[in-house]
């Protein structure tokens, strides 16, 4: 949903004033020297993998493969997580933290340009998801990896926890999108007092201007909405100036061509949004047949929590449990990467069984 958002601001991190280079370099050498992993036990691997047809980028990382494996699903849609790698790097000491750039993202868009992205749509982008954690499965020799679901990476989480149960050890969401055909329409309320409060009186006729049909929005409109809801809460607005765009001009894992390349992608990504819009988690079902956990930030205005906590009270799974992270807006996970870690130690690893024996064909 944030695509628009970040694509004009990683367009200019792209052509940057030469004198930010050289921070930028020291920066970047400081980041690759807190991701190395040294540890006997350890992986760190990175590389292109063919998932539907086309080679898409997988990382793979952690201290102990012994861990438990996480599989990220990233937001935006097209905002890539490796960009996060030195915020997270503690979460590697406790999993396997798996990232991948889905098909239209990063270094996926990278490296066979958008002509060679082939169908960029929800129906295929989840089958993707199925096959990468089907490959991981084999790769990694586990038979069920926790299934972690970002912002819109958790519209795709809450539809792989349902249909494949067999493959996750727990589905985790964080940031979690909550869809219902457009019943509820208190988001884009509060986002019109807010504008209303501020006197943003240009912002607030785009937005009355949409109407709250979402089914009806462009991709284009999608995105407007988008940055004007950002922008609109300084904390959100707040977190993506210190948290991501400092993430993405920082990153030790991306070039300046790869910071193009998020940015193109986040824009090309965005036009499944109108096709999930008449999307009911409410209607596809609310019984899960595998631990079940939220957790949100308790000050995220773009999916809000008490959204996101009536869906999860009507949940009916084996173990679910949901936490709020404190002082967070949306990309809660990012800005408190330290928080979101004990709730994964405190919550979801106890109950979380891994089983050492090779995974079964699928």
């Amino acid at each position: 949903m944030l695509a628009t958002v970040l694509l004009a601001s990683a367009a200019a991190l792209a052509t940057p004033v030469a004198g930010a280079l050289g921070h930028r370099r020291l920066k970047q050498a400081a980041g690759a020297r807190l991701m190395r992993i040294d540890s006997p036990r350890g992986i760190d691997e990175q590389g292109f993998v063919r998932i539907g047809g086309i080679e898409q980028w997988i990382s793979v990382r952690g201290e102990d493969r012994g861990n438990p494996v996480v599989l990220e699903i990233h937001g935006g849609p097209g905002a890539s997580n490796a960009i996060h790698g030195p915020r997270t790097r503690a979460w590697e000491k406790h999993f396997t933290v798996v990232r991948w750039d889905m098909r239209g993202t990063g270094k996926t868009l990278g490296r066979s340009g958008a002509a060679g992205q082939g169908e960029i749509g929800f129906d295929r982008m989840f089958q993707d998801a199925v096959e990468v954690t089907r490959h991981l499965r084999a790769e990694l020799g586990v038979d069920r990896v926790v299934l972690l679901g970002n912002s819109f990476g958790s519209v795709f989480g809450l539809r792989l926890a349902r249909r494949h149960p067999e493959l996750y050890s727990a589905y985790v969401g964080t940031d979690q999108n909550i869809h219902d055909a457009g019943r509820d329409d208190t988001t884009h309320r509060a986002l019109l007092a807010r504008l209303r409060g501020a006197g943003k009186h240009k912002e607030l006729a785009v937005i009355e201007a949409l109407g709250t049909d979402t089914r009806t929005w462009t991709a284009e409109q999608y995105g407007a909405y988008a940055k004007i809801a950002a922008s609109s809460d300084p904390l959100t607005l707040a977190t993506m100036k210190s948290v991501v765009m400092k993430s993405l001009w920082f990153s030790p894992l991306h070039s300046l061509g790869d910071l193009g390349d998020l940015g193109r992608g986040m824009k090309l990504s965005a036009r499944i949004l109108p096709a999930t819009a008449g999307f009911d988690d409410w209607a596809d079902g609310t019984a899960f047949d595998l631990p079940f956990f939220v957790f949100q930030g308790d000050r995220d205005v773009l999916t809000p929590a008490d959204r996101a906590k009536r869906f999860f009270d009507d949940v009916r799974a084996p173990h679910k449990e949901f936490a709020l992270i404190e002082d967070a807006a949306h990309f809660a996970s990012f800005r408190r990467p330290d928080r979101f870690l004990e709730l994964m130690l405190a919550k979801v690893r106890p109950v979380v069984v891994e089983d050492r024996e090779p995974a079964a064909s699928c």
